[in-house]
């Protein structure tokens, strides 16, 4: 009797664990769903790019935590001004390069943020930015752009290269280079979608 007791509550906590289980990995996929978005969708489908897009996400975060109210480290902000003129001389490539360089500068400002951080809500915060930081950077590497060669990224003339401990700062920076400089490119890229 003793030994179906024992069974009967191994087998309730397995139930449990597992209903866990479940919740996490929901979490977990719902977080990770549009990681693996081809290039070709992130270019043709606005739908992904927005779902891609954790922005505004960060900036309702950042209002159930007090923590975040300075970082331990200073974050280069990306340079989101556009001189139409300048900006429409240079190549796809060259675009490219330089979003490249944000983001790429942006993600390694993040994770040393991220290590000088305490467990809590402002690190859970920055591990999801830098989390999406590569995802960006990761579909942005892999858009197919014909050229032979590569385009050495050096920021915009004229940008200062500020930094900052704040993350709404930051955050409203990323989501700037987001809704700018890399929609210009993905404009530029749309002639190739089919309808």
């Amino acid at each position: 009797m003793e030994s179906n007791a024992t069974e009967d509550l191994m087998w309730s906590q397995g139930m449990d664990l597992s209903r866990v289980l479940v919740v996490v990995f929901s979490m977990v996929a719902s977080e990770l769903s549009h990681v693996h978005t081809r290039p070709i969708d992130f270019v043709c489908d606005s739908d992904a790019r927005r779902m891609l897009n954790k922005v505004r996400d960060f900036q309702e975060e950042m209002k159930n935590c007090s923590a975040v109210d300075a970082l331990p480290f200073s974050i280069q902000l990306p340079c989101v001004g556009i001189h139409k003129p300048t900006w429409e001389r240079k190549s796809v490539h060259e675009w490219r390069a330089e979003i490249l360089l944000s983001l790429g500068s942006l993600a390694q400002d993040v994770q040393s943020a991220r290590t000088l951080s305490q467990p809590g809500c402002r690190l859970t915060l920055l591990e999801r930015l830098e989390h999406n930081i590569n995802n960006y950077l990761l579909v942005v590497k892999l858009l197919h752009i014909e050229h032979q060669g590569e385009q050495v990224g050096h920021q915009e003339e004229g940008c200062q290269g500020q930094r900052s401990t704040d993350l709404g700062l930051v955050l409203k920076k990323f989501g700037l280079l987001l809704t700018g400089k890399l929609e210009w490119l993905i404009a530029e890229m749309e002639n190739g979608c089919l309808d």
